[in-house]
């Protein structure tokens, strides 16, 4: 639907807008190439990050100011995660699925503890956020993971979010599972 591709863009201005660097998986296509032209056209900083063979298959955004070719795709997400001050899922699909889960668990893990938004445009991730709850309801995940991410329902709410996501504790990793 262009509408995602509309709120990946718009990201991409709000972003650049308010002098945030955008570090991206490199593509030039879909929500992710809509993210970075919208960047790209205020001027914005991004850094995309492309595995090898997505280079080779001409996968990559062609006006990158900087794209970081690596060997794989643990390789991207490990770049991406580690580059990153914040994360911000949109909806997407599995290597989507793939990051966010990623990022969770870094931060449930005290490994990061920045802020982890997700864009829950058009209640896309409503079935996401039911699957978290019933994990922590059956307590295979306690009751403050909850606090890992915050949700939005639109992009213009994602720094807002990002400003008062609260600290992750340091001792988080003793939020045992019940």
């Amino acid at each position: 639907d262009p509408e995602y591709h509309d709120a990946a863009f718009r990201l991409g201005c709000v972003l650049a807008e308010n002098q945030c660097s955008i570090v991206y998986g490199g593509g030039g296509a879909g929500s992710m190439g809509a993210l970075a032209d919208g960047a790209i056209s205020k001027g914005g900083h991004v850094i995309g990050i492309l595995p090898r063979f997505m280079q080779e298959l001409e996968w990559g955004h062609s006006e990158l100011p900087e794209l970081r070719v690596v060997e794989d795709l643990r390789t991207r997400k490990h770049m991406m995660l580690s580059a990153s001050q914040g994360v911000v899922a949109l909806p997407g699909g599995s290597g989507t699925f793939e990051e966010l889960f990623e990022a969770i668990t870094s931060k449930r893990l005290g490994l990061s503890r920045h802020p982890i938004v997700i864009v829950n445009q058009r209640g896309f991730y409503d079935p996401l956020f039911e699957l978290l709850e019933r994990s922590v309801a059956e307590r295979f995940m306690h009751e403050n993971h909850r606090d890992i991410w915050q949700a939005v329902e639109h992009v213009d709410e994602v720094l807002p979010a990002i400003a008062a996501a609260a600290a992750w504790p340091e001792d988080a990793v003793g939020f045992a599972t019940l």
